[in-house]
C-alpha cells in the first residue's frame, strides 16, 4: 500500500470533514458531540493556515484517508513552544500504520518550527491511542478524571508528552 503524506489543501476539506464526524458521532477521540458543517471545517481549515500551522493529510490512490495537526496548547506567552496535537484516520484504514506515517511527519515539523513540546490529550479508555503514542516516545505526565462527558458517561482524559530533541 503505497501512501504519500503531503500538506493538505482546500479540496481535501470535505474528506477532513468525513473523518472528523465520523470520530464525533461514534467514538470518544473528539469530545464534540454534534457533527461540524462545511463552513465550520472550512474556518478552521483557514485558521490554521493563517497562524501556520500544519494541516497534512495522507493520501492512498488520490483520496484523502486521513489527516493530522497541531496547533496552540495555551495561548499565554509563555507556553509559545508547546503544541497540542490530533492525528485521524479514516475508520477502514486505521491498524494500517497510516497514523505512523502523520504522526512522524508531524513531529518531524514541529521539530522544524522549532516547537520544544508536542502535548497529546487522549481519552483514558482509547488504550490503542495511549500506545501508539508511547511507541513514539510519549509519556503519560497526567490524568484529569471526569473532565469529559459523551455517551452517558464521564470520561477520563490522559494527557501525553513528547519533548522534541
Amino acid at each position: 500500500m503505497e501512501i504519500k503524506i503531503r500538506p493538505a489543501v482546500f479540496a481535501d476539506i470535505d474528506t477532513i470533514l468525513e473523518i472528523v464526524n465520523h470520530q464525533i458521532l461514534h467514538s470518544t477521540s473528539n469530545y464534540d458531540y454534534e457533527p461540524h458543517d462545511f463552513e465550520t471545517q472550512k474556518s478552521w481549515f483557514e485558521e490554521k493556515m493563517k497562524k501556520n500551522q500544519p494541516v497534512i493529510v495522507a493520501e492512498f490512490e488520490n483520496g484523502t484517508i486521513g489527516y493530522a495537526t497541531y496547533g496552540t496548547f495555551r495561548e499565554k506567552n509563555g507556553y509559545q513552544y508547546t503544541i497540542e496535537h490530533s492525528v485521524y484516520v479514516a475508520q477502514e484504514f486505521i491498524g494500517k500504520g497510516i497514523g505512523k506515517l502523520l504522526l512522524a511527519e508531524l513531529i518531524q515539523l514541529a521539530k522544524e518550527q522549532g516547537y520544544h513540546v508536542m502535548i497529546g490529550a487522549v481519552d483514558a479508555d482509547n488504550s490503542g491511542s495511549i500506545t501508539f503514542h508511547e511507541k513514539f516516545g510519549f509519556k503519560v505526565v497526567g490524568t484529569i478524571r471526569e473532565v469529559g462527558y459523551k455517551f452517558d458517561h464521564w470520561l477520563d482524559l490522559v494527557f501525553m508528552q513528547l519533548i522534541l530533541e
